[in-house]
């Protein structure tokens, strides 16, 4: 079973909880392939002379090179994958998938990405794949991540950053995962707010209402986290694999 991991926000640990998933997996004898479709952000390489203030289409300048999210995705899996196999559309831009696409002069195929995760999957026993921002996030003018996830038809783990606002993120998440007809399998509650107050009864709250089994708490870390080391917080077992 491959999964299709999302968040309740950027930034909330996706790629953390992604990585320990893979790593827990693997533990167990699976092979395993972290895949991230579309990544904006990171270093900048260029085929040639770059004007100073690049405009929109002129991406045949403009190419991101690696991601460090993506890059952390395949590391943590246990098969060999090219890179562009883990993140076929990789932007330089860290704004929205979809404006970092139209600046890079690019649409975002949704189809080209399910075309790459099936090859993908016939390498691995399982793919943990990592959406972009939150689950209906715009990809191009007309799809989102919900679009993306019903075309791969993958379960959903969801991550909810617990800090404050993170109550109605996770239970507007959970409205969006069930009108794409997919299924909520699990949700992690990550700490990202280390002095958030009444942490246990918002967890307890979420507990009530998401329907899926909390798979784990991962306590708020002061410096960031080996993704192995996350592996103990979260509980596979109930993923009925």
């Amino acid at each position: 079973m491959s999964y299709f991991v999302t968040g309740t926000d950027t930034n909330v640990g996706k790629t953390l909880i992604s990585c320990a998933l893979l790593h827990g997996f693997a533990a167990q004898g699976c092979r395993m392939a972290g895949f991230k479709p579309v990544a904006a952000g990171g270093s900048l390489r260029s085929n040639g002379d770059t004007p100073d203030v690049p405009l929109a289409g002129t991406a045949a300048w403009f190419y991101e090179d690696h991601n460090e999210d993506a890059l952390r995705l395949r590391a943590a899996g246990n098969i060999q994958a090219t890179y562009g196999q883990v993140n076929p559309y990789c932007f330089v831009q860290e704004v929205a998938p979809h404006l970092a696409a139209k600046f890079a002069g690019v649409r975002i195929n949704l189809e080209r990405i399910v075309e790459s995760f099936r090859e993908l999957a016939t390498l691995a026993d399982s793919v943990i794949v990592e959406g972009a921002g939150g689950f209906c996030v715009p990809l191009n003018d007309d799809q989102d991540g919900a679009d993306l996830a019903r075309l791969l038809k993958l379960p959903v783990i969801l991550v909810v950053g617990m800090r404050l606002g993170c109550l109605n993120h996770a239970l507007l998440t959970q409205r969006a995962i069930a009108a794409s007809g997919l299924k909520l399998a699990g949700w992690v509650a990550n700490c990202v707010d280390g002095e958030m107050k009444m942490l246990n009864e918002n967890i307890d709250a979420l507990k009530l209402r998401l329907t899926a089994p909390l798979l784990g708490v991962v306590p708020h870390c002061q410096t960031p986290p080996d993704a192995k080391d996350i592996v103990q917080y979260l509980d596979f077992a109930l993923l009925g694999r």
